[in-house]
C-alpha cells in the first residue's frame, strides 16, 4: 500500500472510531430531518435587510456540509457550505455548555450539520452565526477530495482539488459536484438550456410527447444497438436510436406539431463527442420543408443561447464564436471541394476509395459511396467548421429518409448546422412516398448482408403508417449534450452529462 493510500485508511478509521463514539453517547449519526429556516446566502441577505446598523442579527437555522473547521481553545469557527454558498459558524463553550462544546471533537469536514442561533458581523467583516444549539445531520465517513485553497497572485481565492483527473471526476461525480461548485453551476446551466428549448417549442403550438424506448424494430439513424431480452414475450428488443420514426407516425396521426427530450442509446465508442447514452432534441412539424426548420433552428439556437448566457458570443475550445445572425449557408458538395479540392459530382466509389487511401484513411466498403463520402467530409471538411454554418443539400446516399431534392435528385433536402466544430442538428424534408420508402429500406436491408452494421432494418409498420398519408413534413434532430457543451465551453462529452458511462473499475 502506498504512503497516500496508508494514511487515507488510516483518516477512514478514525472517522469510524467517532462514528463508534457518537453513538456510545446515544447520538444517532444519521438524523431524519432538520428544520432549516434559511439556506447560507438567504441568512446573510437576512443579516444585512434586518441588521444594517452592524448589531446582533435575526435567529436563523442553516444546514449543510462543514467545509472547514478551526478550534481555539473554548471557541471554535467553522465554514458551512450548501447549494447557495458558505457561511461561517461561530460555537463557544459557554453558550453551548461542557458536554456539547466536547461533542465537536467528533465532527470532521463533508459531515452534514445543522446550526441554530443569532446572526452577527465578525470584527472582520464576516456574517457569522453564533451557534446555540447544532445537530449532526450524517456523518461523513470518507473524508471529500477538498484540496487546499490558496490566494493567487492577484489577490483572488484559488481552490486546489484533489480530483484533477477527468475520469476520477465521471466516475465519483457526487465527490466532484460536493466540492466544485462550478461544476454544479454547469449542471444547473443545463438544465436552464432544456427549460428555454421547452419555453420555445411550447410557445409555438409544439405538443411535448413521449416515445418507446424499449423497440421491436430500431430506425431513424445509421448506428448500431442495445439488444436486450424481453422475458414475458420471449422475444429480443432493442434499445432506441432515435425517436424519429414514431414521432412521424405520430404526425400521421394528425398531431400536426410534436417534439421529444428523450433518451437515445447508440452500441458505439466513447469519444469527446459521442456517449453511448445521450439526450436528443427532436422536433416534427406539418405542412412545412427543411429550410422552414432551418429557420426554426437558428431561431431556437439563438433564443436558447440569449437566455441563457445574456448575449450571443461563446466560446468554443478557447476561441470566441459570434452566433449573431444570419449564419453561413453553403452547400455539401461545395464545402467538400473548399476544403479538400475533391468535386463529388461523378466521383464513383473507386475514386473515393483511393482518394481516402491517398489521406492514410482506411476506406469503408461495406455501405456503399454514401459511407465514402461520410469518411472524406469527416476528415477534410468538419474540424473546420468553427463559426456556425449550415451545410445545405446532402447526397442521397446518405439520407435514407430523406426527400429528394427539388430539381435534383442525386441531392437530399436536408441541412446540418455546425459550430465550435461539431455536428449540433440535422434536419430534412421527410419522405413520406411510402414506394420510395420500402426501396430505400430494401437498400438498407442489403447494405447490411454485405457487412454495413450500422443501417436500419426493414420497418413494414412504419411503411404501413405512410400508406395512409404523412402529409409534407419536416424534422430535426439536436444534440442537447452538444449544445450544452457549445454554452459551457467544455471540452468533452462527458463533462455535461452528470453520469457518463465509464468501463468498470
Amino acid at each position: 500500500m502506498s504512503d497516500r493510500a496508508q494514511e487515507k485508511s488510516f483518516v477512514e478509521l478514525a472517522r469510524r472510531e467517532k462514528l463508534a463514539a457518537l453513538r456510545a453517547r446515544g447520538i444517532e449519526p444519521f438524523a431524519y430531518r432538520f428544520a432549516r429556516t434559511h439556506t447560507a446566502a438567504g441568512a446573510a441577505a437576512a443579516y444585512v435587510d434586518e441588521a444594517e446598523g452592524g448589531g446582533a442579527g435575526p435567529a436563523v437555522a442553516v444546514a449543510g456540509r462543514l467545509v472547514a473547521i478551526r478550534a481555539h481553545g473554548k471557541t471554535m469557527f467553522a465554514h458551512l457550505a450548501d447549494a447557495s454558498g458558505r457561511l461561517q459558524l461561530y460555537f463557544r463553550r459557554d453558550d453551548l455548555g461542557e458536554e456539547a462544546f466536547e461533542r465537536l471533537a467528533l465532527l470532521d469536514l463533508g459531515d452534514h450539520l445543522g446550526a441554530a442561533g443569532a446572526l452577527f458581523r465578525t470584527r472582520t467583516g464576516e456574517i457569522t452565526v453564533k451557534v446555540e444549539r447544532f445537530e449532526l445531520l450524517a456523518k461523513a465517513l470518507r473524508p471529500l477530495p477538498l484540496g487546499k485553497t490558496a490566494a493567487g497572485e492577484d489577490g483572488a481565492e484559488a481552490h486546489f482539488s484533489e480530483l484533477a483527473d477527468p475520469e476520477q471526476r465521471y466516475r465519483q461525480r457526487y465527490a466532484d459536484l460536493a466540492v466544485h461548485a462550478e461544476r454544479r453551476a454547469l449542471f444547473e446551466r443545463r438544465a436552464a438550456v432544456v427549460r428555454a428549448v421547452r419555453r420555445f417549442l411550447d410557445a409555438r403550438g409544439f405538443l411535448e410527447v413521449e416515445t418507446p424506448i424499449l423497440q421491436p424494430l430500431y430506425g431513424g439513424a445509421s448506428a448500431r444497438p442495445f439488444v436486450t431480452r424481453y422475458n414475458a414475450l420471449g422475444t429480443d428488443f432493442y434499445l432506441r436510436i432515435a425517436d424519429e420514426l414514431y414521432l412521424k407516425r405520430l404526425i400521421v396521426g394528425g398531431c400536426e406539431r410534436v417534439y421529444e427530450i428523450g433518451k437515445d442509446f447508440r452500441n458505439e465508442g466513447m469519444d469527446r463527442l459521442h456517449n453511448p447514452e445521450f439526450t436528443m432534441l427532436e422536433t416534427y412539424e406539418a405542412y412545412v420543408d427543411y429550410m422552414d426548420v432551418l429557420e426554426m433552428t437558428q431561431a431556437l439556437v439563438v433564443d436558447v443561447v440569449r437566455e441563457v448566457t445574456g448575449g450571443l458570443a461563446v466560446e468554443a475550445k478557447g476561441k470566441p464564436v459570434d452566433l449573431t445572425p444570419p449564419w453561413r449557408r453553403a452547400s455539401f458538395f461545395e464545402l467538400v471541394r473548399e476544403h479538400s479540392g475533391v468535386d463529388l459530382r461523378g466521383t464513383d466509389e473507386a475514386a473515393l476509395a483511393a482518394e481516402l487511401a491517398r489521406r492514410g484513411i482506411a476506406p469503408d466498403q461495406t455501405a456503399g459511396r454514401g459511407r465514402l463520402i461520410d469518411q472524406l467530409f469527416n476528415a477534410s471538411v468538419e474540424p473546420k467548421l468553427d463559426a456556425p454554418i449550415f451545410i445545405l443539400d446532402f447526397p442521397i446516399e446518405m439520407s435514407p429518409l430523406a426527400k429528394p431534392k427539388r430539381g435534383d435528385p442525386e441531392l437530399a433536402e436536408r441541412f446540418e448546422l455546425f459550430i465550435g466544430g461539431y455536428e449540433l442538428a440535422n434536419a430534412f424534408s421527410e419522405l413520406n412516398d411510402p414506394a420510395d420508402q420500402r426501396d430505400r429500406f430494401q437498400r438498407q436491408v442489403d447494405a447490411k448482408a454485405k457487412g454495413a452494421d450500422e443501417t436500419m432494418d426493414y420497418d413494414e409498420d412504419y411503411c404501413r403508417a405512410l400508406e395512409y398519408g404523412l402529409p409534407p413534413t419536416a424534422g430535426e434532430g439536436i444534440g442537447v449534450d452538444r449544445l450544452v457543451m457549445l454554452l459551457t465551453d467544455q471540452p468533452s462529452i462527458r463533462d455535461v452529462i452528470l453520469f457518463p458511462l465509464m468501463r468498470p473499475e
